[in-house]
């Protein structure tokens, strides 16, 4: 009895120590699996947050891509395909982070491109920037270089206006200018002699007398002359003879026209002109004309 008794006890005790054995091994199992889900939800909090921050880091670069952009810099053909390389990128990464659940390499993958991107935004930013300081020191050369042109030209008008003011005053100051003149009406009779008339129904031919002055600067040799006899009410008398000139800035019409020998030493010269209409009572006016300016007037009277 009692070595059934002792046994018993033995019995009870190595049952009580297995159970205490599965209690504890299954307590154990359950804060493995605890801590094991918890590191899991923690991994994916922190994977979670990590996306976050990259596509936050993504719109900072997009951004920054677009401010750039914003200056309305024109950028060279090597600047345009990096922008557009960029703007690729970001796209990918982008579609990249969008997926559910990214592996911790997928995860850290996106982190190196995303600091590379980080580099190469940075370094763009930096081209657009050197770009848009040669761009406003060609501008400032530029706009120095149009006031320089202006001012060249300025200078060339005002030459201009200069050499042109000295070529007038040498064209006034060479043209040349009756020193006397006269004129005198005369009458020609059939057998061809020539009388002085000073009444106006006998006159039918004038002569017309002028010295030129002295000018050192006159051209030698030939002249055109151009008349012009203003009746007494006022009238240019024109004929056959007439044509037109300038004088003076103006556009006139002769009533003759002749050319002389200029040799600068004081000789006469006569022009005779032969009217076929009878003459007026009154003053007819002579004005003589060459080298486009006036030489000199007369008149004459008849009764």
């Amino acid at each position: 009895m009692e070595n059934q008794s002792t046994q018993e006890p033995k019995k009870n005790s190595n049952v009580i120590y297995f159970l205490v054995v599965v209690i504890v091994a299954l307590l154990g199992t359950d804060v493995y699996l605890y801590m094991k889900k918890n590191n899991s939800d923690q991994r994916i909090i922190i994977q979670s947050d990590e996306k976050t921050r990259l596509q936050t880091e993504l719109d900072s670069l997009e951004a920054q891509i677009e401010q750039v952009n914003a200056g309305k810099t024109k950028m060279t053909k090597d600047l345009q395909a990096k922008n557009d390389s960029l703007r690729a990128k970001i796209r990918v990464l982008r579609s990249e982070l969008a997926k559910g659940t990214l592996t911790a390499a997928e995860l850290s993958k996106a982190q190196e491109d995303v600091k590379q991107l980080r580099y190469f935004v940075t370094k763009y930013t930096a081209d657009i920037e050197e770009l848009k300081k040669e761009n406003v020191s060609l501008s400032n050369e530029r706009d120095t270089l149009k006031s320089n042109l202006t001012t060249v030209s300025e200078k060339a008008t005002t030459l201009e206006k200069q050499n042109q003011d000295l070529d007038n005053k040498v064209k006034v100051g060479s043209a040349l200018k009756t020193a006397t003149a006269s004129v005198v009406g005369y009458k020609v009779k059939k057998n061809g002699k020539e009388v002085d008339e000073t009444k106006a129904k006998n006159v039918n031919k004038l002569k017309i007398n002028f010295t030129v002055a002295s000018n050192a600067i006159a051209t030698k040799g030939s002249h055109d002359v151009y008349i012009r006899i203003i009746d007494p009410i006022g009238n240019l008398i024109t004929g056959t003879d007439s044509g037109t000139f300038t004088a003076d800035g103006q556009d006139l019409q002769s009533t003759y026209k002749t050319s002389i020998d200029y040799e600068d030493n004081g000789v006469v010269y006569t022009v005779d002109w032969v009217y076929d209409q009878p003459f007026q009572k009154g003053t007819y006016t002579v004005l003589l004309y060459s080298d486009g300016f006036t030489m000199g007037k007369t008149s004459v009277t008849f009764k």
